[in-house]
């Protein structure tokens, strides 16, 4: 296992770090997750208190396996609020839950709009808890995990109020790297959430994508892609069963730069988007928003680049399903709701036909609706 220094935090974390939000289908099988992740290296477990019984749950495991504690860096989550003192009640619940004395890291879980923002950052907010939680020391280290836009997710790491960031950013999602950059310049520790997952369901890639990442997998050219980054710190791998730890710990050595093989992985996969879409490439400019009928017309055409270049059309149906159905954890109306008006059509470098392209991938990707797996 490789460890890398987590931003100003000086934690020493694991390149891969064990999410718990899958692995609940019962106390045993939580317990051989962890154990697992635990011998294979794995030193940072990240839980929730929206995660159903998983603070519960890893409370009791890390109790009845004995961990050793200071070999051991927990991180909760808890969502952002307008009011001090349900903050604190929250994080004095967490531990109780976690059976902790301190968390090594808290997130608030989904500083996902200004009102989030703003939330934190008001002195008399959940600010004021927090602060004095780290001052009695019951929380180490503050971070925020975000779904936001990306202004909302640069505004958050210039308030200097925090030490590290959950953040989406992948190979087939890259529109993140400026605030991965800006992280990096403030000296943040960098968590990526859900590579396999909202990376684009890579534990389950379809054929054509197989192919054009051959000999690797897509799951282990993603994670090359992201642990070859330095200002990386550590993946989120939410395993469900032990088995699902194989392919992350195999690749827990391999920071190095992308080799020439992996470079010609990714080369491949650029020329099949170019080949495919020709001129109805969505280059994710976001120059088209804002969208007078609240369309993420940027996520909207990415899932349409994925789903016509690489035949990703379960994951595109996954993620179309969320828009209208997650709030502000998936922001954004679906491409049918497009009247036409013409807004984003001068603002488009490419002369794209937006309308057209967004009743396109409505027809294409708009299923069943989705919802997040600790709704109930």
């Amino acid at each position: 296992m490789t460890y890398r220094r987590f931003g100003k935090t000086d934690l020493p974390l694991s390149v891969f770090s064990l999410g718990t939000m899958r692995c609940l289908s019962g106390l045993s099988q939580f317990e051989q997750v962890v154990q697992t992740a635990v011998s294979g290296g794995i030193n940072h477990l990240e839980t929730a208190r929206g995660y159903g019984k998983s603070e519960v749950y890893l409370g009791e495991t890390l109790s009845r396996l004995s961990l050793r504690r200071d070999h051991l860096y927990i991180t909760t989550k808890l969502p952002p609020t307008p009011d001090a003192a349900t903050m604190e009640g929250w994080i004095e619940e967490s531990l109780q839950r976690l059976q902790l004395d301190y968390i090594d890291g808290l997130a608030l879980h989904g500083i996902n709009t200004w009102e989030h923002l703003e939330w934190v950052t008001r002195p008399e907010g959940c600010r004021k808890a927090l602060e004095g939680a780290i001052a009695s020391k019951k929380i180490h280290h503050l971070g925020f995990s975000t779904h936001a836009p990306l202004e909302v997710i640069l505004a958050a790491i210039e308030t200097d109020l925090f030490e590290f960031i959950n953040l989406h950013y992948y190979y087939f999602f890259q529109h993140n790297e400026p605030a991965l950059t800006l992280a990096a310049e403030k000296d943040m520790g960098v968590f990526i959430i859900s590579p396999a997952d909202k990376g684009g369901q890579l534990y389950n890639p379809p054929n054509p994508l197989k192919q054009l990442c051959s000999p690797l997998t897509p799951l282990e050219f993603n994670y090359r892609f992201l642990l070859a980054d330095p200002r990386i710190t550590t993946l989120s791998m939410g395993a469900a069963t032990p088995e699902e730890l194989s392919t992350p710990l195999q690749l827990a050595n391999r920071t190095q730069p992308l080799d020439e093989t992996e470079k010609a992985v990714m080369e491949r996969l650029e020329g099949r988007m170019m080949e495919q879409l020709q001129g109805d490439h969505c280059r994710q400019c976001y120059q088209c928003l804002p969208c007078p009928e609240v369309i993420n017309i940027p996520e909207v055409l990415r899932l349409r680049n994925l789903a016509v270049s690489y035949e990703m059309q379960g994951f595109g149906e996954y993620r179309y399903g969320m828009f209208e159905n997650a709030g502000h954890w998936f922001w954004g109306r679906k491409g049918s709701r497009c009247t036409e008006c013409g807004d984003c059509l001068p603002r488009c470098p490419e002369n794209l036909d937006i309308p057209r392209l967004l009743q396109d991938t409505h027809q294409r990707l708009n299923g069943k609706p989705r919802r997040r797996l600790w709704d109930t």
